[in-house]
């Protein structure tokens, strides 16, 4: 496996010094600030609700194998049919028997992380099966043979004049098209997919165990048409985006809609309860829901399992100083930023990307706007006791850090080295981090200890 670490270095100092980056990146992510600000306005209270959602999250993830249950027995007897999936590996496998099934080379895909999770684009088209993004954001993506970017927000990083050269390179269209007549080419573009579609994929926003229903949230309307022209409905969605009611959607969903993108409530929310009924006039004739875990019942330990309470809204994304400065294809994750640095290293292993919990200023701006109120920036220090626990950080960085503590905690090893000895050791350890980019630091001749006897001997 290839070094995630210095993978991680490499990407980040180059986009850290992309200023043209920084500017995109910054511009769109305040155009979803002043958006935010407006879209908290429908709550009179604000933080009650935050508390409220936090209790409901925290309630099902002590539950989930109940709930899970739950859903399980009401989605079938509705018709639909349900699927277990311990690792991508049989999540892949269970789409792709789907597919050959029903002979399909064609589907059709609504926006979904854990589709990228699971790699789906490129494991259908290794086994012949072409698969279209539908979501504007994805579509661009995908032409441009890139993941998404940003958790809500697949194209963050990308202007609209990107986006306009991007059509005319692959599609040949006018290199200064309008955001308008972008929209217009690829809903032109992808009309036709739907109705050649024989299997349709989206993901779920969250699982209802009292009515085994899936909720697709959207601003386009490609989920429902994802979900409607197919004839097989496949929805794939993460153990633990369950919800005990839907009597819980009148808090959730405009908590998502406004953290997610500032919206009151999101244009498109839709709840799948299995396949078309009789008397229905559309709707496929099959549904599959499929519940990955991939490594997220490791997320059940006690010190991050705070984190099963996402909602994926991406608002701590858009806090955080770090993303904001390196973007999102730096943490080499599907899921980047502060939420994706908590969970990652355990759903994709703790030895290859326990780096990801120190790409943090730990300044708790990320917990300050979650809006389930998770304690994310504890939990990226929880992740590295974990990793120097299971001694991961090999035996260097141990005898370093152990005598690093010893300097620091004795005020006479430290009034023993001289300032000369202080700088040299201090710039030699962080040539390659601080110092790459900065002068040198240098110790004042004189410490604060020092200053402090003199003054009280006098």
């Amino acid at each position: 496996m290839a070094d995630q670490h210095n993978i991680f270095l490499a990407k980040s100092e180059v986009k850290a010094g992309d200023l043209e980056h920084k500017r995109k990146v910054a511009f769109n992510i305040q155009k979803y600030n002043d958006s935010v600000v407006k879209g908290k306005r429908q709550f009179t209270e604000l933080e009650l609700a935050r508390q409220k959602a936090k209790n409901i999250k925290w309630k099902t993830i002590e539950q989930l194998d109940v709930y899970l249950e739950q859903f399980e027995k009401k989605f079938t007897a509705n018709g639909g049919r349900l699927i277990w999936a311990e690792t991508i590996e049989e999540a892949q496998q269970a789409i792709l028997q789907i597919c050959r099934e029903k002979n399909t080379t064609q589907v059709v895909k609504a926006k979904s992380m854990v589709t990228e999770e699971i790699h789906l684009n490129h494991f259908l088209e290794q086994n012949g099966i072409s698969s279209v993004e539908t979501d504007l954001g994805e579509y661009i993506q995908q032409l441009d043979g890139e993941p998404p970017y940003h958790i809500v927000t697949p194209a963050m990083h990308k202007s609209k004049e990107d986006v306009a050269r991007l059509f005319h390179d692959k599609l040949g269209t006018d290199p200064n098209l309008t955001p308008s007549e972008i929209t217009m080419v690829a809903r032109h573009n992808l009309r036709s997919k739907y109705t050649a579609a024989q299997v349709g994929i989206t993901g779920g926003n969250f699982l209802l165990a009292d009515v085994g229903g899936v909720c697709v949230t959207e601003n386009e309307g490609n989920g429902r048409l994802c979900s409607a022209f197919p004839r097989t409905h496949i929805a794939i969605v993460g153990i633990e985006k369950m919800l005990p009611s839907i009597n819980d959607l009148p808090l959730f969903w405009p908590l998502l809609a406004t953290y997610g993108t500032g919206q009151q409530v999101t244009v498109y929310n839709s709840i799948f309860t299995g396949p078309r009924k009789d008397k229905e006039t559309d709707g496929p004739d099959e549904m599959y829901v499929i519940l990955l875990d991939n490594g997220r019942t490791g997320l059940l330990r006690k010190e991050v399992r705070e984190s099963m309470y996402c909602i994926r809204c991406g608002s701590c994304l858009n806090a955080c100083p770090v993303y904001k400065n390196i973007g999102g294809h730096a943490y080499g994750t599907t899921y980047s930023g502060p939420i994706g640095s908590v969970v990652s290293p355990h759903m994709a292993g703790m030895n290859e990307y326990k780096h990801l919990s120190y790409a943090s200023s730990l300044c708790g701006n990320c917990t300050e706007v979650c809006p389930l109120k998770i304690n994310i920036h504890e939990m990226l220090l929880e992740n590295r006791k974990i990793a120097v626990e299971q001694n991961l950080n090999g035996f260097k960085e141990h005898v370093v850090w152990a005598l690093w503590e010893r300097a620091m905690l004795s005020r006479t090893i430290l009034n023993a080295a001289g300032t000369g000895i202080k700088n040299k050791v201090v710039n030699s350890m962080f040539k390659d981090t601080w110092a790459k980019h900065r002068s040198g630091l240098h110790f004042a001749e004189r410490s604060f200890n020092k200053m402090w006897k003199e003054r009280n001997t006098k």
